[in-house]
């Protein structure tokens, strides 16, 4: 492999969580041991606020300012690290959906008092339909929440995946001692607002030991050791192979505000976590050591810096090597492309940068030239599979306010739903618009966003529909179809006929009635 020295020092990740499970924390707490930023409080804080809705719509605005925030570069013990930051919130679950198709790992925080929450569930679903490598960070244990045994037996049953604990906690909440390493066999004793270091770090092979006797509680000693040898006897070695084949999660426990069980989860994830792995394409699999550069969108942001109008498309290496001023082949619009200011992001700096290789996200200065799901090659023509758009629950249609203003409206709804909050039908034959999007919160910062970014005022208006269908199948009975359903056929923006169903009962009698007719709730982002 003409590359393999840049591929095998790059880790590639997420960290995902429900919101207020402390990701942000974790996230901060990471870029400091990478040196990335220098104080605490340097990253800004995406998560939802309990304020009124023009408080939130505040923080939604910097957000982006914000976005760049989202994916963070830093080297740590001679390793790159892509750590790709998601909204927790459920309502923007589908930016990270697709987040998850860029990553090679994924770093999911629990919170320990509130185990396993619903946006878990579906958020640890993608990673199961990916066979994603996991490995689980049960935050705040400086707070009294759940008994570690039962929240190891909720993890396994609720994220249907085995569970291996690599740290154990000795005791939790005001008690809470410390944390004792099972993979690498040491302890680290808790002092609340004093972050550990290597120095705090001592080497504990035998729990048998003095130490043990000299430094805990008699209760506290005898807890451990019974803890340890149970875990041993219940729970399957910690093998690598299952680890990254996303059958088993390693477990840590800390409290990421005290910076407390980061490092452990940190040393550990370097050294197990998957280098950049070979992707499906349409066409074949493309490895990653191929000589030639491919890659592939998913994140597109516009108005990152609000004074310059800008828009950028996140593209994450596959294969090969990205070059500066190199032309590329952009597969969808049959033409090829060249980028003079391709940016890396390290916290919130952008920075420019010559030549990037696979794992690594590069953000693209973007004029409109690209969807969620673009591929860029060297010529060849495929796309890379996986990228999914999905059914929206909530329909709204988009009213304009102001005539005078219906170009902003049309280019800003256009711009916004490029980026993927939401999901653009037009009437099938009509002009009519309708936004489909997963929660409520989405409809709010669209309306703001379409304000605010381009001058356009609006308002929607509910509509009674409970799924999205893409269409496919035999071609005659498709025109019949749309003909006798017309006010419920709409197309979404790549011109694909689209049926929107009133109810569950709705859309089972037209299975039923339409046997040679698919019904999706799912469409790749490719075509």
């Amino acid at each position: 492999m003409k590359y393999s020295s840049e591929i095998n020092k790059r880790k590639t990740f997420a960290i995902i969580a429900h919101p207020d499970a402390g990701k942000t924390t974790l996230t901060e707490k990471f870029l400091l041991f990478g040196g990335a930023i220098q104080t605490a409080g340097a990253v800004k804080s995406n998560k939802i606020k309990k304020h009124t809705t023009s408080d939130f719509m505040e923080i939604e605005r910097q957000r982006g300012i914000s976005v760049a925030t989202s994916v963070m570069t830093f080297e740590y013990r001679d390793v790159l690290v892509n750590l790709l930051d998601t909204p927790g919130h459920k309502d923007f679950a589908e930016d990270t959906y697709r987040t998850l198709t860029a990553v090679d790992s994924v770093v999911l925080v629990i919170d320990c008092v509130k185990g396993v929450e619903e946006q878990t569930e579906k958020l640890m679903e993608v990673c199961r339909m990916r066979d994603t490598p996991v490995i689980i960070f049960v935050n705040k244990m400086d707070r009294d929440g759940k008994n570690p045994f039962d929240l190891l037996d909720e993890l396994e049953e609720k994220l249907n995946i085995k569970v291996r604990p690599l740290s154990w906690p000795i005791n939790g909440g005001t008690d809470f001692k410390g944390v004792y390493n099972l993979y690498n066999k040491s302890f680290v004793s808790f002092l609340p607002n004093k972050k550990a270091t290597d120095d705090d770090i001592v080497p504990l092979a035998d729990l048998s030991s003095s130490y043990v006797d000299e430094h805990f509680s008699a209760k506290d000693a005898a807890q451990l050791r019974n803890d340890v040898e149970l875990i041993e006897g219940v729970y399957d070695p910690f093998d690598n192979k299952p680890y990254l084949e996303g059958k088993q999660a390693p477990v840590f426990f800390g409290s990421a505000v005290n910076n407390f069980g980061v490092k452990d989860l940190l040393d550990t994830f370097v050294e197990i976590a998957p280098v950049p792995r070979d992707r499906e394409a349409s066409t074949r699999p493309i490895a990653v050591g191929e000589d030639k550069f491919s890659g592939f969108i998913f994140k597109i942001h516009a108005n990152l810096d609000p004074r310059h109008r800008d828009r950028i498309a996140f593209l994450r290496v596959c294969s090969g090597r990205f070059e500066r001023n190199k032309f590329y082949h952009h597969v969808r619009l049959d033409k090829d492309v060249r980028f003079s200011n391709p940016y890396t992001f390290l916290a919130r700096e952008k920075n420019v940068v010559d030549d990037a290789y696979p794992g690594d996200v590069v953000g693209l200065f973007d004029t409109g030239n690209f969807k969620i799901g673009d591929t860029l090659t060297e010529g060849e023509s495929f796309y890379f599979t996986g990228i999914p758009s999905f059914s929206p629950e909530l329909f709204k249609e988009l009213v304009n306010k102001d005539p005078m203003k219906t170009k902003q409206l049309e280019k800003g709804i256009r711009q916004l739903t490029d980026e993927g909050v939401a999901q653009l039908f037009t009437q099938h034959g009509g002009n009519r618009k309708i936004i489909g999007c997963v929660g409520d919160l989405q409809f709010e910062v669209i309306q703001y966003r379409l304000l605010q970014e381009y001058g356009a005022a609006c308002q929607f208006n509910t509509l009674p529909f409970y799924k999205a269908c893409w269409i496919t199948g035999n071609k005659q009975k498709i025109e019949e179809f749309t003909r006798f359903k017309q006010a419920n056929i709409v197309e979404d923006k790549d011109g694909h006929l689209v049926y929107l169903a009133q109810s569950e009962w709705y859309l089972n009698t037209e299975r039923t009635n339409n046997p040679e007719i698919e019904f999706h709730f799912t469409s790749e982002i490719h075509k």
